[in-house]
């Protein structure tokens, strides 16, 4: 069982708080619905139905808005609404709300309204694009209830603004409703369920609608929403009345909505008992359905969905964050151990690994598929290397040695590109073996952030964590090698020419920390930023070990906030300490102050190995168990301020976040668990 988000009202300050915090359901396809607790549109993101379509459009907003209204006493009380330009919020929900919960990953909403209660859900069954919004008269008289949608057809990413030559045309067949924005669009299906109201046509436009994150983060934030009519429905004592949104067949869509949330309760509760000590630990359940909402079906490349199957074989994938990211590669290999390793979900994992090395190309892994489109980007120097990190964890969680074995060859074409040289200027030098790259306006390592051409970190050279990452992936190989009956030695002596050459010229000796980069554009680089943690993280340690303790002193002094660590030391010039303000102004703080959560993953991996002191590494994770009801409920954001008060920004639920947040918790809970048993077993000796 998982324990329930709740905040209780009444809320205050004409509903504030509910504006600042929001809600998320996934489909398991990339879809997804999300708006605040309010209910009210903040972003250009949010929606009751996005569907993942398949390409050419990928994430489409459909229905931005569904705003319901209960009529009492002669007048129609407004539960939701929208936000405009002129300052007025319509919709009353604050002033009804007397609780909202995440219950397991759906969010409930209780009014008291008119002497009523009513209870709201909203869940997407998994693997369909569609969208049940269920309200429930939990106690008292029968009420009339009025749902009105507005409608939509563009991509999420998209330009706001409606566009008044859609036509919108409407079919209607025995309470079923079909609507089609302009030809070629997908079928956008509507009901009730069951039947028992009526849709009236009546045309509105809602005008100067604000979308007030898009304000503040600069983007064009006023649109005007369409909306051709309303349902009207009696809502009665006890009974269920659902709106469904789909763009599946109707026969999928007969399944009455309790059906839904039941099927989907079974669902997670089946996720739990993979991972048996999230049963037992609140904070590991949570995060463990958590986790779910970013492994997915890559819906959007269908026509190879159907190859797979086709052959006996699953594709899966990660979305790196919600509500904007796709599926990235590196961020889908750092957090491949949490989500699916670390939960239980083994097969997943095994699927994880085949689908993006089906991707690999010319020695590349993907940096990222671009929303709607069915190729990949290969713009990264960092990501390839994580592959062999991720298939190195799941060697040793599971066992499984013939898909490693299937994978090999695959890995063996990476090592092989990377010393003759590949895309975007990256190679072996062959002079220290270490691994350089860089192109002019890209930026390849996860420190990617670019605004037109402006490329905020360039870091043009030898990065400190791709050598990190290089030497890890040589000494992969050569075990690997070497258990496949092949020899380690080439492997062998890279990884030694690597070490070597990394040692003597990394060390940073007046900060007492490692170089950011060396043999860049301007000569090596003391920037004292989190990427050189990585030395000391990996299975496969680059450092040599009289350099960890000062290593990781430095970047916990300078770097360590209680939720990850700054990308950037607050005594540098550069330093940014807060995400806000233009895109300009987000982008040059996004890898230049901004603290990551993620990256308390790999720093309490070095912690453990040079201190081994589990209360104070526990410490480091306190902070993110408040955390899950401050942004988006339930999960962990991307980024954080670099300066207190840490105000969480960016995506609202981030794969690597809760990945690395959850591995953690779990790691420490072993030690802890190891050494009670450690401490039982001596105290029953002595007795």
């Amino acid at each position: 069982m998982v324990e329930p988000i709740v905040y209780s009202g009444p809320f205050e300050n004409d509903g504030a708080e509910l504006l600042t915090k929001e809600w998320l359901v996934t489909n398991g396809l990339g879809g997804y619905a999300s708006a605040s607790l309010r209910g009210v549109g903040t972003r250009r993101y949010h929606g009751i139905f996005i569907p993942n379509l398949p390409a050419p459009r990928g994430r489409t907003v459909m229905i931005p808005r569904l705003d319901d209204s209960v009529e009492a006493d002669g007048s129609w009380l407004d539960l939701t609404g929208a936000e405009h330009a002129d300052g007025r919020i319509s919709g009353d929900a604050h002033r009804f709300l007397s609780e909202f919960r995440l219950d397991w990953q759906t969010p409930v909403w209780t009014f008291s309204v008119a002497g009523r209660v009513i209870e709201k859900r909203i869940v997407m069954p998994y693997g369909q694009n569609t969208v049940y919004v269920n309200y429930r008269l939990v106690s008292g008289k029968t009420i009339r209830t009025r749902l009105r949608p507005y409608l939509s057809c563009r991509m999420h990413d998209g330009q706001l603004g409606y566009a008044p030559q859609w036509p919108f045309s409407m079919n209607v067949t025995r309470g079923r409703y079909e609507i089609h924005a302009f030809e070629g669009a997908p079928t956008l299906r509507l009901r009730l369920q069951p039947k028992n109201g009526a849709f009236t046509i009546d045309e509105r436009i809602s005008s100067g609608v604000l979308y007030r994150v898009e304000k503040d983060r600069g983007h064009d934030s006023v649109t005007n929403l369409y909306s051709p009519g309303a349902f009207e429905f009696e809502l009665k004592p006890s009974e269920n009345v659902s709106f469904v949104a789909s763009t599946e067949p109707w026969e999928a869509l007969e399944c009455d909505c309790e059906k839904i949330l039941e099927a989907e309760r079974k669902r997670l509760e089946k996720l739990l008992s993979l991972s048996p000590r999230a049963s037992t630990d609140a904070f590991a359940a949570r995060l463990t359905i958590a986790a779910d909402q970013f492994v997915v079906l890559p819906w959007t490349r269908s026509d190879e969905n159907v190859l797979y199957r086709a052959s006996g074989e699953r594709l899966r994938t990660v979305i790196a964050g919600y509500h904007w990211f796709t599926d990235w590669g590196r961020d889908t290999m750092i957090s491949l151990e949490g989500l699916t390793l670390c939960t239980g979900r083994h097969y997943e994992a095994k699927a994880i690994l085949q689908t993006f090395a089906h991707y690999v190309k010319d020695g590349l892994l993907p940096n990222h598929f671009p929303e709607g489109q069915r190729t990949g980007i290969y713009n990264t120097m960092d990501a390839t290397f994580w592959f062999f990190h991720a298939i190195d964890r799941y060697y040793q969680v599971t066992g499984d040695k013939e898909t490693v074995k299937g994978l090999y060859p695959v890995l063996k074409t990476v090592i092989e590109h990377h010393q003759r040289g590949t895309h975007f200027g990256i190679y072996v030098d062959p002079r220290d073996g270490l691994v350089r790259g860089g192109a002019e306006g890209l930026a390849l390592t996860w420190m990617d952030a670019k605004v037109d051409e402006w490329v905020v970190t360039p870091r043009r050279g030898k990065p400190v964590e791709i050598q990190a990452l290089w030497y890890n992936a040589l000494k992969l190989m050569a075990t690997w090698s070497r258990e496949f009956g092949e020899s380690p030695d080439e492997y062998t002596a890279l990884a030694k020419k690597v070490f070597d050459s990394f040692n003597a010229r990394f060390w940073f000796e007046p900060g007492q920390h490692l170089y950011d980069l060396i043999d860049g554009e301007r000569g090596n680089d003391p920037a004292l930023r989190p990427n050189q943690i990585f030395t000391m993280a990996l299975r496969y340690s680059v450092l040599d070990r009289s350099y960890w303790k000062p290593v990781l002193d430095s970047v916990a002094k300078k770097l360590l906030t209680p939720y990850g660590l700054r990308t950037l030391d607050p005594g540098n010039k550069e330093y940014h300490p807060r995400y806000e303000g233009d895109r300009w102004s987000r982008d040059a703080a996004y890898h230049q102050g901004m603290v990551w959560a993620w990256l308390i993953g790999p720093f309490l991996n070095a912690w453990m190995r040079v201190y081994r002191d589990r209360v104070k590494a526990r410490q480091m994770l306190d902070s993110f168990h408040g955390h899950l009801k401050e942004a988006g409920v339930g999960s962990i954001s991307e980024i954080f301020d670099g300066d207190a008060p840490y105000s969480p920004r960016a995506c609202i639920a981030q794969a690597w976040s809760v990945a690395e947040v959850l591995r953690s918790h779990l790691a420490l809970k072993d030690l802890e668990d190891l050494a009670a048993t450690q401490t039982s077993v001596t105290e029953g000796r002595k007795e």
